[in-house]
Formats: structure tokens, sequence, C-alpha cells
């Protein structure tokens, strides 16, 4: 079996426990996922199957969005409630009014420096495994796009925000990031993954209900319906020839559904089939056969 499955995650597990699961239930090594979950974490990790990891690299760039919970007067070492208090402060008296202007503030293009607890590498160690051993490493604060930050429950000292995300935002740092600009420091308490990319929480399997499937093939999304978000290109019989010697198409020899510019990421398909990816690229340089920088080719059409 190929193709994408929409799992919603349960607390407690890592990513790659989702993933020794899934491979048992669909008895395949070959499985893999999309934008890592920590343990605290449930909700939306997309899963992919057979030849579904051939897409895994073209679904790692999508928005995230998330429902954060967290708790005011709190610093732990891991930016969440799993960790170690670090610091407890008196929360000074606020109101909605100033919480919302404090994340005002956070809205846009943002800087964020990456925690100490996550899965970036440092000289090729993951930084958490450099943080289990009491150390602490230079990080690059790196850019972030926080397209919607909504304050959704406000009640004492823990507050519930939803977030619209670029890929890479850590919502640990974002919320420890509010806790000091409001000056006593915040813990992620809670994190659900409510949409990665076009993949809304209410299309996911959870483990559970995928045991009880009959027939697993349902459950998956094909690999065409896994990046419908690209627009579709219908190659003619000419072009599909030549794309198996990884000859990339012309414009003149594709049907296009939907205006294109430079630099679209395309579906290209034979007789309604997924057939590559490609970067529509009429002005490049580097290769000067075909409209379309063929990224990735599927060797089924």
């Amino acid at each position: 079996m190929h193709g994408l499955l929409l799992i919603d995650k349960s607390a407690g597990m890592t990513s790659h426990d989702v993933v020794r699961k899934v491979r048992r239930i669909f008895k395949t090594r070959k499985v893999g996922h999309a934008g890592t979950l920590d343990p605290l974490a449930t909700g939306v990790l997309p899963v992919a199957i057979g030849d579904g990891t051939k897409i895994l690299q073209f679904l790692l760039a999508e928005d995230k969005s998330y429902r954060a919970t967290f708790k005011f007067g709190f610093t732990t070492d891991t930016l969440d409630i799993d960790g170690q208090i670090l610091l407890q402060r008196l929360v000074p008296e606020f109101d909605l009014t100033d919480l919302e202007q404090i994340c005002a503030e956070f809205r846009g293009n943002i800087e964020q420096l990456p925690p100490m607890f996550s899965a970036l590498k440092k000289d090729g160690v993951p930084l958490y495994k450099l943080a289990r051993q009491g150390k602490t490493v230079e990080r690059q604060h790196r850019q972030v796009t926080i397209k919607r930050l909504e304050i959704i429950n406000c009640k004492a000292h823990e507050v519930t925000i939803e977030v619209d995300c670029s890929k890479g935002t850590y919502i640990r740092s974002l919320v420890s990031d509010i806790g000091e600009r409001l000056g006593c420091g915040a813990c992620l308490t809670g994190l659900r993954r409510i949409r990665s990319g076009e993949f809304a929480i209410d299309q996911c399997h959870t483990l559970e209900s995928l045991q009880q499937l009959d027939d697993l093939s349902t459950s998956l999304l094909s690999l065409d319906d896994a990046l419908a978000c690209c627009p579709a290109v219908q190659l003619n019989e000419p072009a599909a020839a030549a794309l198996k010697f990884g000859i990339p198409p012309q414009l003149s020899q594709t049907q296009v559904d939907a205006e294109i510019v430079d630099g679209d990421l395309l579906r290209l398909q034979v007789d309604s089939k997924l057939a590559a990816v490609a970067r529509y690229a009429p002005l490049r340089n580097k290769e000067k056969r075909g409209d379309f920088e063929l990224i990735r080719v599927f060797g089924s059409h």
C-alpha cells in the first residue's frame, strides 16, 4: 500500500513512536512522518506509507495551526510543563486588553531563539541530547511568521490561544516570550496541532481506530490527493513519453486549468494520475529543455 495517512497523535508519544506503531499495523518498514510533534503535543501528524515517503519533502514546508494552553508564572528548562521548574515568579495584574496588546507584538514576522530541548543539531548532535547533559550552546535567532494569534480563553493565570504559523515555529518559545513580555514567564501546558498545511484534525485517524478497520487502504490518501494544494498540469502523449527519460515538458505540451506563475510548485499528471512534481521555471538558465524544473518523477506513470 502507498499513500498518506493522517494521524491524530495522542499525548505521551513521540512522532517516532507513531511511526513504529504504523509499521506494525501496515506490516511495512517504509513509513515516515512530516512535521515532528513533541510528546506533550497531540493532533495532526501526516504519516507516509510506501511510495508516500517520496512526497514528504513537499509537506514539510507547509504552514501549521495550533491550539496552545499555557500558564503564567513558571519558567522550565524545556519551556513546557514536562520540564524542570527553573524559576517561579509572581504574576502581575493584567486584563484581556493587556494580553491582547502583548500578543499583537508577536504577530507577523518575528525573531525566535530555538529552544535547547529541540531536534535541531549542533555539529551533528541534536540539541536535546546536549540539554540532557546540562549543556547550553549558542543558537542563532531565526525568522518565523505568525499569521494569526488569537486569544481563545483567559482564566486566572492560564491562557489558551490559537496560532497559524510558518514551518519551524516553536510554540513553546512563543509562549515563553509572551510570558517574559508580561514579566513573569510562562510555560506550555497543552498543545494540539489542528492543521498541517491543507490537512485538518477532523480528517485524522487515531491509532486505535486504524486497528479496527477491515481495509487499511481506505485510510490512505493517494499521492495525488495528498498534493492537491499544488495545481495540476496535464501532459500530452509526447510530453509523457519524454518524462520517462527525465525530459521536462514545454508549456505548449500541457493543459493547465489554473493560471501559473514562475516558481509555482505543480503536479504533472498523465491520464489524471500523478507522474511528477515540478516547479514552473520557464526562465531558468541551468537547463534549457522544457519550461518546468523536475523535482521528483514517479516511475509508475
